[in-house]
């Protein structure tokens, strides 16, 4: 019935002349549609808080996005195919409007004085970066707060995922949208169906959030923590409603909750549903799995064991906080645990030894397929076995060694996709610190704050430490940063093919005018 339904759906939508034919205006107008439940929710929240009362600024950015969304719907239609341009152009131009839509609420209320601040803290959200321009946090109203913990829960699956989900009639072209959402060097489908699929891959996130935010329930905090952490815990944003984050609350108990929840969500969402289907084995038979943890554990403990050598606090502060730290950067997601009786929680005071193991864990990020930033523990992997295989064969030139993943053998294509892909992060990090580095940062704030936007991370070192926030960069650097954390979010493609097309098509504009 449902599959009828999109047919009539689609037939209908087809046989308007009226229409333009327009996937990118077609998907980046359910992308509007989709902030204003999320929106209204937000509005609902401020009514009912004594706070800024900013509920005319939040139903003002709902009515906003809604006759953008519905224009935009109902005046364009969809092509049956989409070649991998359009693919591309689609994703990036989704999270821009929504990211341009997103901050409207923001903007409205005054909270974030510019456009532009207000645009910087949207584009950190959907991206699930989780940096803010925010301070003091808790001085602006519940509604804009909660808010923000929601467009970050819409990022972390992919608002792409999330039209894919409602709209069946996408048909091939949905299969292009999540891979292009969210890339990486393999793609599972968990059902035959893509619209299937990606219903489950939300069913997941959808669980998992509920199950987050019962357990913080269950560790004393309020309902409105509860759902404002959880909903950035499954998405490995790392947005928080209170200056100290997670030290807000000086509990072990909610830590503990909060660690388990970004493990999770930093591991392939393809392994949670073939374990939830039956195969309880999932974890074990994946090598980017074990990997992932033993990274994570090591660096925890290599962590703690340097803080607690070099005094910086007790060995139980320096195990709570190294295993906070490892995971929260490990996972891209951000959050802080630092308080007043627990200072040992803000990483900038930590040995430089210690600090220096968050740089890798920056850079790799969580698992392919999961809600999580960085170059992903997969494509770590693939390069460590490259370079090995590589040396084997300078010293061994006749050998026949191949690079395996378990018991796969990658091909050469795959090897060299992969490793353009390194190459490619690795050559923006460097122009990014050299342009923050011009706009008057310093080296380390410039370096890891780069790295950090790329890895959609949230905290940096330097100024721009996890007890600080992103302010720290003059409002040139934020847009450059804007930047990064799109290229990150979508893995360099979708920003970059975009940016290469205007770029062309001012050549073009250019070539024709010099003619004439």
């Amino acid at each position: 019935m449902r599959r009828n339904g999109g047919r009539v759906v689609a037939t209908l939508l087809a046989t308007r002349p009226w229409q333009v034919k327009s996937n990118v205006a077609f998907v980046v107008g359910l992308g509007l549609l989709f902030l204003v439940p999320g929106m209204l929710v937000a509005t609902a929240v401020e009514w009912g808080s004594s706070g800024s009362h900013n509920e005319v600024a939040l139903a003002m950015g709902a009515l906003a996005s809604l006759v953008a969304g519905l224009l935009l719907v109902i005046c364009t239609r969809l092509e049956p195919d989409m070649p991998p341009a359009a693919v591309f152009a689609t994703v990036a131009w989704t999270w821009i409007g929504s990211s341009v839509f997103g901050a409207l609420p923001m903007w409205f209320s005054g909270e974030f004085g510019s456009f532009d601040n207000a645009l910087f803290e949207s584009v950190s959200g959907y991206t699930a970066t989780g940096s803010t321009i925010l301070s003091p946090i808790e001085e602006v109203g519940r509604g804009v707060l909660m808010w923000r913990q929601i467009i970050q829960w819409y990022g972390g699956m992919g608002m792409v995922v999330l039209a894919v989900t409602i709209l069946p009639f996408l048909g091939v072209g949905g299969l292009s949208l999540i891979s292009a959402e969210a890339p990486g060097p393999t793609s599972d489908r968990l059902a035959p169906q893509v619209s299937s699929t990606a219903r489950r891959l939300w069913a997941l996130y959808g669980g998992i959030t509920i199950a987050i935010a019962v357990a913080l329930l269950l560790s004393g905090l309020s309902l409105y923590d509860a759902i404002a952490h959880a909903f950035t815990t499954a998405s490995t944003g790392g947005f928080s409603p209170y200056d100290s984050s997670i030290g807000h609350f000086d509990s072990i108990a909610t830590e503990v909750i909060i660690i388990v929840g970004m493990l999770l969500c930093g591991v392939s969402f393809t392994l949670h549903w073939r374990a939830v289907t039956g195969n309880a084995r999932a974890y074990s038979q994946s090598s980017e799995f074990r990997f992932y943890l033993l990274v994570i554990l090591l660096a925890a403990l290599v962590a703690a064991s340097l803080n607690w050598l070099n005094d910086i606090s007790g060995l139980a502060s320096s195990l709570r906080n190294g295993f906070f730290n490892a995971v929260t950067i490990g996972t891209s997601t951000g959050f802080g645990n630092a308080s007043a009786s627990n200072p040992g929680g803000d990483f900038a005071a930590w040995t430089a030894g210690a600090q220096s193991l968050l740089l890798p864990l920056m850079v790799m990020g969580g698992m392919t397929g999961s809600t999580a930033g960085g170059l992903k523990v997969l494509r770590a992997q693939v390069m460590a076995k490259y370079m090995r295989v590589g040396l084997l064969r300078v010293k061994h030139p006749h050998v026949v060694a191949r690079v395996k993943l378990g018991t796969t053998a990658l091909s050469e294509p795959v090897l060299q996709r992969v490793a353009g892909l390194v190459a490619l992060y690795a050559f923006t990090a460097f122009a990014g610190t050299l342009v923050l580095s011009m706009l008057g940062q310093d080296l380390i704030t410039a370096s890891s704050g780069t790295i950090s936007a790329l890895g959609n991370m949230g905290p940096a070192l330097g100024e721009a430490g996890p007890t600080s926030n992103f302010l720290v960069f003059t409002r040139p650097a934020r847009a450059v940063l804007m930047l990064l954390m799109l290229i990150g979010r979508l893995e360099f493609f979708a920003i970059l093919l975009v940016l290469l097309a205007a770029y062309e098509r001012a050549r073009r504009v250019t070539r024709i005018k010099l003619r004439r």
